[in-house]
């Protein structure tokens, strides 16, 4: 909005639109990195809550036999069991 303000009242109007489009595209720069810097943490989290989902999922009663292979099937059947 301040370029509107400005240009009618300046004779160099091309240095003054340069200078205008500079500060908008330093703005997008700034938001842009804060809006990464979000992304990475939200991220994160998601990650570290997918991970303790899993291992609360292992924990939850079903007890695998070490260098025993448990599929899929086997885990659900043993969750109906429990429940």
């Amino acid at each position: 909005n301040r370029i509107n303000q400005v240009l009618p009242d300046t004779e160099e109007k091309t240095a003054e639109i340069q200078q205008w489009m500079s500060s908008v595209v330093s703005r997008l720069n700034h938001y842009k990195a804060q809006h990464k810097a979000l992304l990475k943490e939200a991220t994160t989290l998601l990650e570290l809550a997918l991970w303790k989902a899993n291992l609360d999922d292992n924990e939850g009663g079903i007890i695998e036999q070490e260098g025993v292979r448990t599929t899929r099937g086997r885990r659900k059947r043993a969750r109906k069991e429990i429940c």
